[in-house]
């Protein structure tokens, strides 16, 4: 059984730069795939990005491919979304969630509460 806590969302202005940590316990972190999901007031949730298990591959979503970027430190059990030049429709809550293959859709297994991040000037 996995633990996924995630933390580092808040509040930011258009064009800023987030960092978000997912920090697992409870099972070998490394032997999960990791994934980002996001979910919009009043939208379903969406694919964000996934990082294989080793970190050698990441896929991303169309809407932040080229601003968002997920790593992993297995030694550290923590995988990251690291957030530049956000947008105010990049506003929602964000979860990470973790599997034993990498997939874009949402079923994934395990589950973090998810963490807020608002964007607006």
């Amino acid at each position: 059984q996995v633990q996924l806590v995630e933390s580092g969302g808040g509040l930011v202005q258009p064009g800023g730069s987030l960092r978000l940590s997912c920090a697992a316990s409870g099972g070998t972190f490394s032997t999960y795939a990791m994934a980002w999901f996001r979910q919009a007031p009043g939208k379903e949730r969406e694919f964000v990005g996934t990082i294989t298990k080793t970190g050698g591959a990441t896929t991303y979503a169309d809407s932040v491919l080229g601003r968002f970027t997920i790593t992993r430190d297995n030694a550290a059990n923590t995988g990251y979304l690291q957030m530049n030049s956000l947008k105010p429709e990049d506003t929602a809550v964000y979860y990470c969630a973790a599997d034993v293959r990498a997939r874009t859709s949402d079923d994934y297994e395990y589950w973090g509460q998810g963490t807020q991040v608002t964007v607006s000037s």
